[in-house]
């Protein structure tokens, strides 16, 4: 009993409180603002435009839709009367003549060949004709960053084995960046004369930065040598590359940016930085 008074308590006090907005709408005059709204409302709904149904089609009483190969392949019957079923030859027990390769050529593609005597800076790629058009704004824009370049080309950008940028060189005499001329270097980056690999390719920035050496020295110089190759050779034991990869391979911290620290050390740059706390590591040691 004391649940259902409680209950009915509860409708007297609700309807009491409706009754009292209502009376105090109308002492406000808006009962009529609520009319015109609602009216409103209900002329907006029946002025949208019916959307169509599309029909609703039942696919079980017709035939099923199957590719012309299937087709084919269940209408052929296999001499113990079964459908044929997709199999390999090898599977089939048929043999399949090798292929034979033209004469005066092997294994390995004239391409294959080709781009295993180019320089790191000059890979070959393939482009088509598409890919070998940039519009004359990007070109004009890629000289706009001397250091690194301004332009991405995942085609014809080289990457950098340190930051990483495949982009257009800002050099401006450079024919395989301006003209997109697959058969000339980049000469906005590096090439190892011993490696001729990726890890001696090097932007402009990053061989300042990170080396303190210069674009128009490293090119004018043909045996010039990536860090690799002068720690494999023993010239410079503590002139190692701090690319990040690199670091980490030989369980050290990448060094982020730290040109801003090693100048105001003293050091021309990050790579002289770094060979001076190695020699100073190996002293304490001894």
């Amino acid at each position: 009993m004391g649940r259902l008074s409680a209950k009915i308590d509860y409708e007297e006090i609700r309807i009491a409180r409706i009754l009292e907005n209502q009376a105090k709408l109308a002492s406000l005059g808006l009962n009529k603002t609520l009319a015109n709204l609602r009216a409103v409302d209900s002329s907006a709904k029946s002025i949208k435009s019916h959307v169509r149904k599309a029909p609703k089609i039942y696919y079980s009483g017709m035939p099923l839709r199957r590719s012309s190969r299937l087709t084919k392949a269940s209408t052929t019957e296999s001499p113990s009367g079964h459908d044929s079923l997709r199999r390999s030859n090898r599977l089939r027990g048929i043999s399949r003549d090798p292929i034979s390769l033209p004469q005066g050529k092997v294994g390995v593609s004239k391409k294959t060949s080709e781009e295993e005597t180019r320089p790191a800076n000059m890979p070959l790629v393939k482009v088509t004709a598409l890919q070998a058009q940039l519009s004359p704004d990007i070109m004009i824009q890629r000289c706009n960053s001397k250091s690194r370049g301004s332009v991405y080309s995942p085609v014809f950008g080289i990457c950098c084995h340190f930051c990483r940028q495949k982009k257009l060189c800002g050099e401006e005499g450079c024919k395989r960046c301006g003209n997109l001329d697959i058969d000339e270097p980049c000469i906005g980056k590096t090439d190892c004369s011993v490696c001729h690999s990726s890890n001696g390719v090097l932007c402009r920035a990053c061989l300042k930065v990170r080396y303190g050496e210069e674009m128009d020295e490293v090119r004018a110089n043909k045996n010039w040598m990536c860090p690799h190759c002068i720690e494999e050779k023993g010239i410079n034991p503590k002139w190692i590359c701090n690319s990040s990869f690199c670091l980490k391979k030989r369980r050290m911290a990448p060094t982020g940016i730290a040109i801003f620290r090693a100048r105001e050390m003293g050091y021309k740059s990050v790579a002289h930085l770094i060979m001076d706390e190695l020699q100073q590591t190996q002293n304490r040691r001894r």
